[in-house]
């Protein structure tokens, strides 16, 4: 989740301390007290509301976790429901998301003691996503546009008619919410394009990297499957001064989250044991808590909708619709690039452009602070798009040039949001199809089938047309040569149905072969996950139950690959005797309960930073992650590497292996005490579970803290990714599946579901992390049954009602 990757001000931690100060200084009675009041802040799940606006009665069901079951006459009375119910359960989630993307967290959590707020919302007023979600509110079909009107009409029921406080967070910091908006449920798309479309931060890094490194040492750093042309900076950027200036912009841009990564395999009916298709599903963000989904159901007279929502967005994410159920993945094609933009030496409010001159466009944002003066931001715009280097200050590049980011999910005419609203009502395969060809960004390998048996996958999105280049590096702006002549229409993007294999299988690894005509990137991701799944499946038939297993799945590929070349060099005698007799005997699970997980990535970080920290100085803490294929080639094709360009001697692979070795265990028996065997992964691989603003309080930081150990790796099935750069925690599981999802098309009432922490934002409320156990584990709940069968179970009934009958009226 985006949110996470901004942390908090100094101020508001200190008002948080104060404010439990006085609690805690407080006579125990009235300690109690607080506490009591804190737990009775609890939104109403019974009896019944008023809900302005309601054409009929609706039933909200609650099951044992707290899954709203919407009981609805008619579509827009359900999407007025779920506003309603987002909002008494995630509306922290809700308000920091749209001022993340409205680029108004300083106003809010302030900067004075550090400014991430503040870089934040400079990107966002700079990248304009904001602005640009307030102009597609126009493009809206007239179905949809009510969609979107009812949701905001229900958050802002419970804004004005709400009996209990607002969350803790809003009264700590003093502040309330504004009234909902079209635009803050749209702007939640942008963020996400934006996340999940990163390459402009790898553009800047290669451009840096090229400066101090050959040609063919950059390939070396981010070996490909297929090969590819050695990368190389244009002509006209060569001579210019580009280290030193992209270094202080990779530094002034705010990190945006982990690498993502997501699995989904499909499989047709001849390859299921029910005779009917079966999709697994599982996205890969940053976790927090609460995690980013939101589980519901929706039930009208007309169908039945199910699964992953998002707080602030009336749509279904990922699910099911009765009739059709749908899975993704990011594509991770290049759909960023990175102009260098030249400034007229007589005139500095214009840039050189092939045909001349041209004015930058230009506008100015203010930006609030809380606890200080505003800021105003001048932001300019070239032809190719915003200028990002203007957030570090002018001219960060080469004096006399900026860089300017093109990318189409800035795009005001991005019509994203009417494809998933008709993905939600898709009847059929084709009507899914049809839907997704609207989507703009970011590019998705979606995964879908009906229930008659059609199975597919397709990868919607703008991808650009270079006239000339290939997007890994900043290109000159001035001389046309490197502009997107246009988009690869939709009949060209990657596409199938009903494979003669009966299996989809897509883990963000290359979507297209080399016989694929156009580029849609130069870089994939390691293919891993994608080959175990494949390996998992073979040519058996498979149950609903095979495929949650499945999805659990902690064997590391890169393990078994890389021990043995790892394993064939001596080691000291000792510590590291015992260690890898460890490793030895393994077979690449990363079990929580086993040490050879620890072992092995302790000792790949350090080698990763033996290798490479040398040759790439101060730009190695951007390359820092696990890098198996890169060592892979190290030692197949390019030893040089493993020589320590800092030392007199020359050092080989065999030196740097071992020396890794030497410095991860040390490092690990400092934590861990000096016996391997007695060492767990789980001890320092847990799942980072924690509210963002509470968990840095004394007492309330322990009482709201979700962690858990968990099993998984960075290349596993069951994604567990670490931040290996963070010293104090380089194992710590900060990534992975937050929500999975198994549809069963022979039955989808059958179908699987299950978040990371549980269905409330309130730290006091019974389903804050009731879900946490169960997902670590693998389980799953059932989005199903009419009403009759949820009372059976103990579900909990909110009716909300068109006008007043008298009864709890607010």
């Amino acid at each position: 989740m985006l949110l996470q990757r901004i942390p908090l001000s100094r101020p508001v931690l200190v008002r948080v301390g104060i404010a439990l100060a006085v609690v805690l200084a407080t006579p125990p009675l009235l300690v109690g007290g607080w506490y009591g009041w804190m737990r009775g802040q609890q939104p109403q799940t019974t009896g019944e509301l008023t809900l302005p606006g309601l054409e009929a009665k609706v039933e909200v069901l609650r099951d044992a976790k707290g899954v709203p079951h919407i009981f609805t006459a008619n579509e827009r009375d359900g999407y007025r429901a779920l506003g309603f119910v987002h909002a008494q359960d995630r509306l922290w989630q809700m308000e920091m998301m749209r001022r993340l993307g409205a680029g108004r967290l300083a106003e809010v959590v302030g900067t004075r003691y550090g400014d991430a707020a503040l870089k934040s919302d400079r990107l966002m007023r700079t990248l304009g996503l904001y602005r640009a979600a307030e102009q597609m509110t126009v493009l809206l079909s007239p179905d949809a546009r009510a969609a979107f009107d009812a949701y905001a009409d229900g958050v802002n029921s419970y804004l004005e008619r709400r009996r209990e406080a607002l969350p803790i967070e809003f009264q700590l910091l003093g502040h309330r919410p504004e009234p909902w908006t079209i635009a803050d449920s749209l702007v939640w798309g942008k963020l996400m394009a934006l996340q999940l479309s990163g390459n402009y931060r790898d553009e800047l890094l290669r451009a840096r990297l090229l400066k101090r490194l050959s040609s063919q040492q950059v390939e070396d750093l981010f070996p490909a499957d297929p090969p590819n042309a050695p990368v190389t900076l244009a002509a006209e950027l060569r001579d210019l001064d580009l280290g030193p200036g992209v270094g202080r912009l990779l530094a002034a841009l705010p990190d945006l989250g982990p690498d993502t990564a997501s699995n989904e395999w499909a499989l047709t009916g001849a390859r299921t044991t029910t005779g009917k298709p079966i999709i697994a599903n599982d996205p890969h963000l940053a976790l927090d808590a609460p995690i980013l989904w939101y589980l519901a159901r929706i039930v009208t007279p007309e169908g039945t909708i199910a699964g992953a929502t998002v707080p602030g967005v009336p749509l279904h994410i990922l699910g099911h619709n009765g009739k059709v159920a749908w899975g993704f993945t990011t594509t991770h094609s290049d759909t960023q690039d990175l102009f260098v933009e030249k400034i007229d030496g007589q005139d500095a409010k214009r840039y050189a452009a092939p045909d001349g001159f041209q004015p930058f466009d230009s506008r100015n944002e203010t930006i609030r602070v809380a606890g200080q003066s505003d800021e105003t931001l001048t932001v300019r715009e070239t032809r190719h798009g915003p200028v990002i280097s203007d957030l570090e200050g002018a001219d960060v590049p080469p004096a006399g040039h900026v860089l300017a980011l093109a990318f189409p999910g800035l795009a005001a005419d991005d019509h994203t949001p009417e494809a998933l609203y008709r993905l939600n009502h898709a009847d059929n395969a084709e009507a899914v199809r049809s839907a997704v060809r609207l989507h703009v960004a970011p590019q998705q390998n979606i995964v879908y089938a009906d229930r008659a048996g059609e199975v597919g996958i397709i990868s919607p999105g703008r991808v650009p047309i270079r006239r000339k280049g290939d997007g890994r590096v900043p290109v000159p702006g001035w001389t046309g040569e490197y502009d997107w002549t246009g988009f690869l229409p939709s009949y060209t993007l990657p596409q199938a149905v009903n494979p003669p294999n009966g299996q989809f299988v897509n883990a963000n690894n290359a979507i297209v072969g080399r016989d694929y005509p156009y580029r849609l990137a130069m870089d994939w991701t390691d293919p891993a996950r994608a080959q175990r799944i494949i390996d998992m499946l073979g040519d058996r038939r498979h149950s609903v139950e095979d495929a949650a297993r499945q999805q659990m799945d902690i064997v590391s590929l890169p393990a078994r690959d890389l021990l043995p070349e790892l394993l064939k060099y001596p080691v000291p005698k000792g510590i590291a005797t015992d260690a890898t007799a460890l490793l030895r005997g393994w077979d690449g699970s990363m079990a929580r309960d086993r040490p050879e997980p620890l072992i092995f990535e302790a000792w790949l970080r350090e080698l990763t930073r033996a290798v490479f920290a040398d040759e790439l100085g101060p730009d190695f803490t951007h390359y820092w992650e696990l890098r198996s294929r890169a060592l892979r080639h190290v030692f197949a094709h390019a030893p040089r590497w493993c020589d320590d360009a800092t030392t007199p001697e020359t050092e080989s692979c065999a030196d740097i292996v071992a020396k890794a070795l030497t410095t991860a265990l040390d490092d690990l028996s400092k934590r861990n005490g000096s016996t391997p065997s007695r060492w767990r992964w789980g001890d320092e691989h847990r799942a980072v579970l924690s509210h963002r603003i509470l968990s840095k309080v004394p007492l309330l930081g322990s009482m709201t803290d979700l962690s858990i150990e968990t099993d998984g790796g960075y290349f596993t099935v069951n994604r567990g990714s670490t931040r290996l750069r963070d010293s104090a925690a380089p194992f710590a599981h900060v990534h992975g599946a937050g929500y999975r999802g198994v549809y069963d098309l022979a039955d989808l009432d059958n179908s699987r579901f299950v978040i990371a922490t549980g269905q409330s934002g309130n730290p006091l409320s019974p389903h804050w992390g009731d879900l946490v156990s169960t997902w670590r584990d693998g389980g799953s709940l059932r989005l199903t049954g009419d009403r009759g069968t949820l009372l059976a179970a103990g579900a909990e009934v909110l009716t909300l009602t068109p006008r007043n009958t008298g009864a709890q009226q607010q």
